[in-house]
């Protein structure tokens, strides 16, 4: 079994360009490294699963005592931040390797072989928000005398006299766990940690996400992943001259 995510903090945002000319806006995470807290298997915890921690130490005083006692049954140290992330089985010979173990280290090399990761993270807070901000809402007449910003009606008074739940209103925005998938990898530095993502990721500067291979990567069709894949008007061209 091996580890499918990391943890790690986002950097900032800036531009590459290809070989092509083409310029692709990027987000630079600092990935890992990780450590592994601890294993959870299907016999004892019902499922499969590793707890790792980002590799932020903390004083041992500024730790309660059973945390103390969760990580010196690891034998590691008290770490700042802790997930849980899903298992891979690694087959070698046509068996299946048990190769993660509390105590090993995550690194960002397993993404070498990837094209894709989903990143979670948690959004920018808003604060208390209008239905225009928070909802998308057009608003109402802007002229004179009209209160743009407000929602308007949120029911009827005779029937069914009550407003119904999940009714789209003025409320607290931001701070939700946010899933960005299928973000393609742009560029990876196994020195300094950092991974280049295509795309934007949820989250404030030096904020923490979780990054792990993505789950549900797309497919890759003629004409629509880049440079790997065939010309379309090369590939028309090439087919009309076989006819002709």
């Amino acid at each position: 079994m091996a580890v499918t995510g990391i943890l790690g903090k986002k950097i900032g945002m800036t531009q590459v360009f290809d070989e092509k000319g083409e310029v692709h806006p990027i987000t630079v995470l600092k990935a890992g490294p990780c450590v592994i807290t601890q294993l959870k298997t299907a016999a004892k915890d019902g499922y499969d699963a590793a707890q790792i921690g980002l590799i932020e130490f903390v004083k041992a005083s500024r730790v309660n005592k059973p945390m103390n006692g969760h990580f010196a049954k690891s034998n590691v140290p008290p770490v700042k931040m802790l997930k849980e992330v899903s298992l891979e089985s690694v087959v070698v010979g046509g068996e299946d390797v048990q190769a993660a173990k509390a105590g090993d280290k995550v690194m960002i090399d397993i993404f070498a072989d990837e094209k894709y990761v989903d990143v979670i993270g948690t959004s920018k807070g808003r604060g208390f928000a209008g239905v225009i901000r928070r909802h998308g809402f057009g608003g109402g007449p802007k002229s004179h005398g009209h209160m743009f910003q407000v929602q308007g009606s949120i029911g009827a008074s005779s029937f069914p006299s009550r407003v119904f739940p999940n009714t789209r209103m003025p409320g607290h925005m931001g701070v939700d766990q946010v899933t960005v998938r299928n973000l393609r990898i742009r560029g990876i530095d196994i020195e300094e940690n950092l991974l280049m993502v295509e795309g934007a990721v949820p989250g404030p500067r030096d904020g923490y996400v979780l990054i792990s291979k993505a789950k549900a990567p797309p497919r890759e069709r003629r004409g629509f992943a880049g440079s790997g894949t065939v010309d379309p008007l090369k590939a028309s061209k090439k087919a009309s001259s076989k006819k002709k």
